[in-house]
């Protein structure tokens, strides 16, 4: 099997050095030159890595092909292209349905939608895929786990979802800030916090027969401080602005189908 990718940004660069990890059963990925210096860096990692210049080259000679272009920027680079029907395509654009990814592609390809996150580096990432596409989902398997979905709207929910990357690491900056201004070293502060938030990943992971609620009660004392953060926190908005926010995108992302 062939894997071609037009886009070469931080998804691209996560998922080849994943499938490079796992040894998935591949017999060539085509990355395109853009941006050149990751997809250098990729090709520098195996022999079955190589970089084309011309992407209709890499749709013409990949089973799969992978977009994974800036939204703004995806007419102009897939609407021209020509492609095989029995090529399968999959998006990993975050606010392009499959309906206008079709206007472009062609009735030919299979075309689904996915959302890896960086973690499939190092194969540890939960990818999302639309609709359920078998082969898709067994690569996204070998990179961590994959979680199919029946309808668009089970898919932008988790793409929503996936848009709390930021708040989560403004959220450990807004803290190892704090305990800076206490006295403590930054980067004791930050490696601390990882650990901490990593370590209640795992717990999380190792019991999935509860809830997050459950966990958190779990872990708060009552008239503890855990309990005290936590109420502190929806009392004065919290909770309701990370509903707010989540339902902005979530507006946006179904304004964009």
């Amino acid at each position: 099997m062939k894997l071609g990718f037009i886009g070469t940004g931080v998804i691209t660069d996560a998922i080849v050095r994943g499938l490079l990890k796992a040894d998935y059963p591949l017999d060539e990925i085509i990355v395109s030159a853009r941006s050149r210096a990751v997809s250098a860096a990729l090709a520098a990692l195996s022999t079955k890595v190589s970089v084309s210049e011309d992407n209709q080259q890499i749709v013409d000679t990949a089973d799969i092909v992978f977009f994974a272009v800036l939204p703004q920027d995806a007419e102009a680079v897939i609407a021209p292209l020509s492609f095989r029907g029995e090529c399968r395509v999959v998006s990993l654009i975050a606010t392009q349905s499959i309906e206008n990814l079709r206007t472009w592609v062609g009735n030919g390809p299979q075309i689904c939608r996915a959302i890896p996150l960086p973690t499939v580096a190092d194969l540890s990432g939960v990818s999302v895929v639309f609709p359920r596409t078998p082969v898709i989902e067994d690569l996204f398997d070998a990179l961590g786990r994959a979680v199919s979905v029946e309808t668009i709207e089970e898919f932008d929910a988790y793409a929503v979802a996936s848009a709390m990357m930021g708040m989560y690491f403004g959220l450990s900056e807004t803290l190892t800030q704090w305990l800076s201004a206490q006295g403590n070293d930054y980067q004791d502060a930050r490696d601390y916090l990882a650990g901490t938030f990593q370590a209640l990943a795992n717990t999380a992971i190792q019991t999935p027969d509860q809830s997050y609620d459950q966990l958190r009660i779990g872990h708060s004392t009552p008239g503890g401080l855990n309990e005290q953060v936590h109420n502190v926190f929806v009392n004065q908005g919290g909770a309701d602005a990370l509903l707010a926010a989540c339902e902005r995108v979530a507006q946006r992302l179904r304004s964009m189908r």
